[in-house]
């Protein structure tokens, strides 16, 4: 009889050691699983993000200088229309898009959505007001004062925190910007009042734009679809009257031939990616980071309108895109190293929340919520 249970024991002790292993083993496997996801997911937002960036910057430089020549070229100053005949065109894209079963539509709230589009409407025309109320000058200086308007407004109504390195690289791409396309300054209370309005419904809009993609969440295909049509309708009704105000001059008693048909239709064809571009990179980045890639842009748009245009420049122009280019630059480190950070933060602390109930089942050999872990 004691022999026996010396036997029972001594094979419990075996099965015990062979046993335990499997189970640790299989809690390792599972945790290196969900570790590799995460990795692979992380490598798959970078790359869409960088994708995103590079068709937003190609994208707006191409139909910068596509309507530099429509409107200082060929006499078409028609800004605002222009812009609602963009919409147009990107929304009948999409709506063809959808037809063809490239992205689903996901319906939301209608009052969200009107709202979002027809603000988005405002703040184009308010942008185009204060360039036609001011000078050149003081409308980059509106465009400067997005960024910190935007950090302002996430910090008080999102509280969002930015920390010291990043508002110091802000700081040094500002002062470059400015430095290259600030030149005179000339104040009048109208052209004031309509920046400060121009700034205040862009931050708003583009905040908004990345808030309701996660709130909802949508694609920015399926946001810029069902918003743009709104917009397009706000412009197309203020267009013509606008553009008549700042040029004197009526859109629809215009002299078209077939360069101006051309360019025109060329500029509403890229301004579907500009479109599609630019609710994706607020979607997948922040409205800070759209801000600062719209000052890279204002960048490559002044050494190509040097290079190919022949545009004035200067060293001052020369000294101010360099510092910019420097605080992007840190911008993009610190911003990368602020990621990765909360990367790693969120791969040390998932694992050890999931660690508790598969491996206690584990012990007792539960197989079924292993495999169930194992395919997760």
């Amino acid at each position: 009889m004691l022999m026996m249970k010396l036997k029972y024991l001594c094979d419990l002790a075996e099965a015990e050691r062979f046993h335990r292993p499997i189970a640790i083993n299989r809690r390792s496997i599972t945790i290196q699983l969900r570790e590799g996801g995460r990795m692979s997911e992380n490598k798959r937002f970078q790359l869409g993000t960088i994708g995103a960036l590079t068709l937003s910057v190609v994208s707006s430089v191409s139909i910068v200088i596509c309507n530099k020549a429509l409107m200082s070229t060929l006499g078409f100053r028609f800004a605002t229309t222009l812009t609602s005949w963009h919409l147009l065109v990107t929304y009948c894209s999409l709506h063809v898009a959808l037809m063809m079963k490239f992205f689903d539509h996901k319906p939301i709230d209608f009052q969200t959505v009107i709202g979002f589009g027809i603000l988005n409407g405002i703040s184009i025309g308010l942008l185009n007001l204060s360039l036609g109320f001011n000078s050149v000058g003081f409308y980059q200086m509106t465009k400067l004062a997005i960024i910190p308007c935007t950090v302002l407004l996430e910090t008080v109504f999102l509280s969002k925190t930015f920390n010291r390195n990043i508002k110091l690289s802000l700081a040094i791409l500002l002062l470059g910007v400015g430095i290259a396309t600030v030149t005179d300054m000339q104040l009048n209370m109208l052209g004031s009042f309509l920046s400060f309005l121009a700034v205040i419904t862009t931050c708003v809009a583009q905040i908004m734009t990345n808030t309701i993609q996660k709130k909802y969440n949508i694609s920015s295909t399926q946001l810029l679809y069902q918003s743009c049509v709104y917009q397009a309708m706000t412009l197309l009704i203020s267009g013509p009257f606008l553009d008549n105000l700042l040029t004197k001059q009526n859109v629809f008693s215009f002299q078209y031939n077939t360069r101006v048909v051309v360019f025109i239709v060329l500029s509403c064809l890229i301004s579907i990616s500009v479109n599609f571009s630019t609710f994706l990179v607020i979607g997948k980045t922040s409205p800070v980071t759209y801000q600062v890639l719209g000052h890279l842009k204002t960048c490559l748009v002044l050494t190509f309108g040097y290079a190919l245009l022949h545009d004035p420049f200067n060293w001052r122009n020369i000294f101010g895109i360099l510092f910019a280019l420097v605080g992007m630059i840190l911008y993009s480190y610190f911003c990368t190293q602020e990621t990765r950070s909360k990367a790693e933060e969120g791969l040390v602390q998932k694992p050890s929340e999931s660690e508790t109930d598969p491996l206690v089942q584990a012990e007792i050999g539960n197989t079924k919520t292993n495999d169930k872990d194992l395919h997760a």
